[in-house]
């Protein structure tokens, strides 16, 4: 079934990420849920949590899906946050906030692989626990309507591995409520953030039955993604989005994604968040 509608769903991603480069020249960013919060002094903090739940790859290189509910977490100065958060945006605390450029520390959690998730295409590969990814994160707004970013993460857990992603968004705001927003994805690693997702050590082949594989780090994915969000409330709102990603490098490469899976991802989601004022957290 995935393979069949693989094609049309590319489509979709690209189709809607369009309106949103095209309409950048229409209107400036001006980020939907700023202005519903209340006027706080520069020492509140806002508060952003919420949840997902996505239809993903039940494995990473998968050709079949799952649904996996998913935390959100962010953390921004008032009236600097920009309420805006791309679907692979980890869980943030921007220290350095300034209009364009934003730093500070983020977080990540990388879901796991168990035999069970699916046994006919993981026979004899074992668990891969889950990963807790902590790193930094730079966000930078060359434009009104553009934002870029770039997130390096340490692995912890399921892998060990250094990981970076590097996105670019169209932000337009269609409505006082409504923000579209769309872009490139990319995404590099380490061999020890490739290894336990995309390797086949001796012991792993003889009981899969695929050949020895070892994963080296560099480049993991390349794509696009695009979402869509609505304010319902100054504290309430909802949002949908799609990504694609094209596996690369060693990780497309990999035996388990050429002979059991695609090298073609696709997510798909929709979550809800709640934002609220704190004041003066350090």
């Amino acid at each position: 079934m995935i393979k069949r509608h693989r094609a049309s769903v590319i489509a979709a991603v690209l189709a809607f990420a369009a309106p949103a480069a095209f309409a950048a020249d229409v209107a400036p960013r001006a980020p939907a849920t700023a202005q519903y919060l209340a006027p706080a002094p520069a020492s509140t903090w806002v508060i952003t949590i919420g949840a997902e739940a996505r239809y993903l790859p039940k494995f990473e290189g998968a050709d079949s899906m799952i649904v996996r509910p998913l935390p959100i977490i962010r953390v921004s100065r008032a009236g600097k946050e920009g309420r805006f958060r791309a679907p692979r945006d980890g869980a943030t605390i921007a220290l350095y906030d300034t209009e364009e450029f934003k730093l500070g520390p983020t977080f990540k959690l990388r879901q796991g692989r168990k035999e069970s998730d699916d046994p006919g295409n993981l026979r004899g590969l074992g668990d891969v626990n889950w990963a807790f990814e902590v790193g930094a994160f730079a966000e930078y707004w060359p434009s009104e309507w553009l934002r870029t970013r770039a997130e390096v993460r340490q692995g912890f857990g399921g892998h060990r591995g250094v990981v970076a992603d590097l996105t670019a968004d169209v932000v337009y705001r269609a409505t006082p409520q409504l923000t579209l927003s769309g872009g490139p994805r990319l995404t590099a690693g380490t061999a020890a953030s490739f290894n336990p997702y995309f390797g086949i050590d001796a012991q792993q082949a003889l009981l899969s039955g695929l050949p020895v594989y070892d994963a080296r780090g560099g480049l993991r994915s390349y794509g696009a993604g695009a979402q869509a969000r609505y304010a319902w409330t100054p504290q309430w709102a909802t949002h949908m989005f799609i990504e694609y990603e094209r596996l690369a490098g060693d990780a497309g490469n990999s035996p388990l994604v050429t002979q059991r899976g695609s090298r073609d991802q696709i997510q798909m989601g929709l979550g809800v968040t709640y934002s609220f004022n704190v004041p003066g957290l350090w």
